[in-house]
């Protein structure tokens, strides 16, 4: 098995990069026809086949929602390899007017202790409700974190706004990691691409990015330059894929930029390019 660079979160090594789960799971960002289309072609083999690619190159980390199917396919790519994987678990946390309703909040984490997840960030969609410019803080958030290390779960969060990061870190809060979107055309990001980029690089943990290639909208050669090139060596970079060859693709990308030298990966071919290649003698 190779080794894919590798960074500390909250005491547990992790690949720098990590596997994403919305080309597994029917979320393209697009239309529901593409959606349907991710669902016809990805199903649990072909999701583990996918995740032993990653896994050979010592990329063992995946991030997705809470679903049995995830740790499923994460144990069968463990077997196929001999290697652990790490699970980076996203949950949706019940909320009423009052805040968090913590019965079912103590619920689900048992559930995502029970099914093996290391790491535990609450999806964006529960963190960013919580989110209060005013007080400056993630209001309640402390309690659930408490929650989570209680389970044995690493807590963090999972967000799409960058003040997140910066209330979180002015108050305290009892996580290891974060969760932020990040990618050189701003794609689902709030603010410009540059003030992002300051954010990240002064969080006080290592902030784990998301959506490099803007669900498909940015190829992946500028998409990785940029994203490799622009954070710390503690934060990561998570990349979704369909097949095994886009997989193989993104990890030589990432470690020849990783590298700084010329990725060995072919060039894709149309008709229009053959004037671009030299003639042969």
């Amino acid at each position: 098995m190779s080794n894919f660079p590798r960074t500390q979160v909250g005491g547990v090594s992790l690949s720098r990069m990590i596997i994403g789960t919305n080309w597994f799971f029917g979320f393209s960002h697009c239309t529901p026809a593409k959606n349907r289309l991710i669902a016809s072609v990805v199903d649990r083999k072909a999701m583990v086949d996918v995740l032993e690619v990653f896994l050979r190159s010592g990329v063992d980390a995946v991030m997705g929602p809470d679903r049995p199917e995830l740790f499923e396919g994460a144990k069968d790519a463990e077997d196929r390899v001999g290697a652990r994987m790490t699970v980076i678990a996203t949950p949706t946390l019940p909320l009423n007017r009052e805040g968090f309703v913590f019965d079912e909040v103590a619920r689900i984490l048992d559930g995502d202790a029970k099914l093996g997840a290391a790491f535990c960030m609450p999806h964006t969609s529960t963190t960013d409700t919580m989110v209060d410019r005013l007080t400056r803080e993630v209001r309640q958030m402390d309690r659930v974190c408490a929650m989570v290390r209680e389970r044995g779960m690493i807590p963090g969060l999972s967000t799409h706004l960058p003040e997140t990061i910066i209330f979180a870190d002015e108050t305290g809060l009892d996580v290891e990691t974060y969760i932020a979107i990040y990618n050189a055309m701003g794609f689902l990001m709030p603010v410009e691409v540059d003030w992002t980029a300051n954010v990240i690089r002064n969080a006080k943990k290592p902030v784990m990015t998301i959506k490099p290639m803007a669900a498909g909208q940015i190829r992946p050669f500028q998409a990785l330059n940029f994203v490799w090139s622009t954070i710390r060596p503690c934060d990561m970079v998570t990349v979704g894929t369909m097949t095994p060859d886009e997989a193989k693709e993104l990890i030589d990308l990432s470690l020849a930029i990783l590298d700084r030298r010329e990725a060995d990966v072919p060039l894709q071919e149309t008709r229009s390019k053959a004037v671009l290649k030299s003639r042969k003698d």
